[in-house]
């Protein structure tokens, strides 16, 4: 990849380990030259992690996270998987913490405290990493509530930062703070720092009703529906992010792309301006270490509000007859919750 800020690169051979010390912790990275991205390697991946981590903690610190790992790589059609169990041997320094999972089910998951942490992740080949919205000693109880503005076929980046931009319009009625990153995709993420007192259901409700406000306010930009059939070239505000156990990837996180795109926290200003291709694991690092680079998404928490306002809203929707709107198909049936049947066959039948 052009423009890689180190002097390391994917070769033809695995090389001999790489040891960084991160926290007082040594972490011992194998086979660094092995391919990762074109042009990237694992060491490189490793490398950039290092470069970011005392940033990244900010957002993954004390959050269940997944960590979506690629053994082989993402390039020459490499298989992925999402490690949501903490593996049963670890080193002394990477703690875990109880999630409860929709079925009931309770389940350990890695919890970052440090950025060594971060960099040990990146020796066990992960890529991405996808914390919960919650964080200890409350994990059933979300401290931020997130906007997934996903552009469907034939819309584009364009369209999601247009729809963001309502999004903030719409949470400025509130007096409400609301942090932006773009997604590593054509996606825009908006953030909302809320006090951790609302169970999941509610988080999710309140989502949807800011989701519907915008929708109403630009109908032929945004949309609502679950259902891939209904939605058309418009952006999809996937509410579903805010439902239990559904992650995004974090602020600094390496995407799954050919062109090792970040998911990276920047400034409202700066959204209608950027590219997703501004933002790979061959500029962040040195954007970061830049002596005028603030981290525009740093004392989120210190901001939290109260949800009261959009489950509000939520309840005037209701009241109207607007309905409770479908879950994940791997979610046991919700109260409320309508057929989980795409809607022409709900015709058809």
């Amino acid at each position: 990849m052009a423009g890689r800020p180190w002097g390391y690169g994917a070769g033809m051979a695995n090389g001999s380990p790489l040891h960084f010390t991160v926290d007082g912790q040594t972490i011992r990275v194998t086979s660094p030259d092995k391919p990762f991205f074109p042009g990237v390697s694992k060491g490189d991946v490793a490398l950039y992690y290092l470069s970011v981590g005392d940033r990244m903690i900010e957002h993954l610190r004390n959050r269940p996270t997944v960590l979506e790992r690629w053994p082989d790589g993402v390039v020459d059609g490499g298989e992925s998987f999402y490690q949501k169990h903490m593996p049963k041997s670890v080193p002394s320094f990477v703690q875990g913490c109880e999630i409860r999972f929709p079925s009931g089910r309770t389940g350990h998951l890695i919890m970052p405290t440090s950025p060594a942490v971060i960099v040990w992740a990146a020796q066990m080949s992960t890529v991405t990493f996808h914390p919960w919205p919650s964080a200890e000693p409350t994990t059933d109880l979300p401290d931020q509530l997130r906007l997934d503005f996903d552009p469907a076929p034939g819309t584009g980046f364009a369209d999601a930062v247009r729809a963001a931009g309502i999004a903030r319009e719409v949470l400025d009625l509130w007096s409400w703070p609301s942090y932006v990153k773009t997604s590593g995709g054509r996606g825009v993420h908006v953030y909302v720092p809320i006090i951790p007192r609302y169970s999941f259901v509610e988080v999710r409700h309140a989502a949807i009703a800011i989701g519907r406000e915008i929708e109403r306010r630009d109908p032929e930009l945004v949309t609502m529906s679950w259902w891939k059939e209904e939605r058309g070239p418009r952006v999809f505000i996937d509410y579903n992010q805010n439902a239990q156990d559904r992650t995004m990837a974090s602020a600094f996180s390496v995407r799954a792309n050919v062109h090792a795109t970040v998911s990276m926290p920047i400034d409202w200003p700066e959204l209608a301006t950027c590219s997703p291709l501004d933002f790979t694991i061959a500029t962040v690092g040195a954007i970061v270490a830049s002596g005028s680079w603030m981290d525009p998404w740093s004392g989120m928490a210190e901001r939290a509000v109260d949800l009261s306002p959009a489950l509000e809203a939520w309840n005037r929707d209701f009241s109207k007859g607007l309905p409770e709107l479908p879950y994940p198909p791997d979610f046991p049936k919700m109260p409320g919750e309508p057929p989980r049947v795409q809607p022409s066959r709900m015709r058809q039948a």
